[in-house]
């Protein structure tokens, strides 16, 4: 088993195609290019944690449901602004997770923060939303299929990215002469 993470697939969003410059000529296009990515890395064992905006306004409740169900793993939601999280059999929902996965400490919100719980001792915030508008740093970036892809992907491939990011600048760094972790 293993633990996949992906933010703002918005399937079924036409708009979202020239918004963000996705290269579909149409939602059918980018539902299955995504639905195929996404079912070419993870497997029915596998969970996958959607950082928001899984769909956008679907007008087909039973296409919603079954494209959910083609999708492979169990399916955790971090909410994102489009997202009605009642509509979907998500095996859970949160606003904001903390969790670790491959022994990383992560905050994940639909939205960036700022700070996050442990950020001076390692922890990564990992957020969507913002389709690669917003720069990241060592420690916090959008993990969006604008930015890593349409497939899901691991927390290795994302410490890859995060390593290409600037040091993230603290600026509560000298406020306590170090002893506050």
């Amino acid at each position: 088993m293993s633990t996949f993470l992906t933010a703002d697939p918005h399937f079924f969003h036409e708009g979202i195609i020239k918004l963000c410059g996705r290269p579909f000529a149409n939602a059918h296009e980018m539902n299955d290019a995504m639905r195929a990515a996404w079912n070419g890395v993870v497997k029915a064992s596998d969970d996958v944690i959607v950082v928001g905006d899984f769909a956008h306004r679907a007008g087909d409740p039973k296409a919603l449901r079954a494209l959910f169900d083609s999708l492979a793993g169990r399916k955790h939601l971090v909410i994102g602004n489009h997202d009605v999280p009642a509509l979907l059999p998500w095996a859970s929902t949160h606003e904001a997770l903390h969790t670790s996965i491959d022994n990383v400490a992560v905050t994940l919100c639909h939205y960036a923060w700022r700070v996050w719980p442990r950020q001076r001792r390692g922890a990564v915030m990992l957020y969507g939303h913002n389709h690669g508008r917003l720069p990241g740093n060592r420690q916090s970036c959008d993990i969006g299929v604008d930015v890593l892809g349409w497939a899901p992907v691991r927390m290795s491939r994302i410490k890859q990215h995060l390593a290409t990011l600037l040091p993230l600048a603290d600026p509560e760094a000298d406020l306590d002469g170090g002893l506050t972790p």
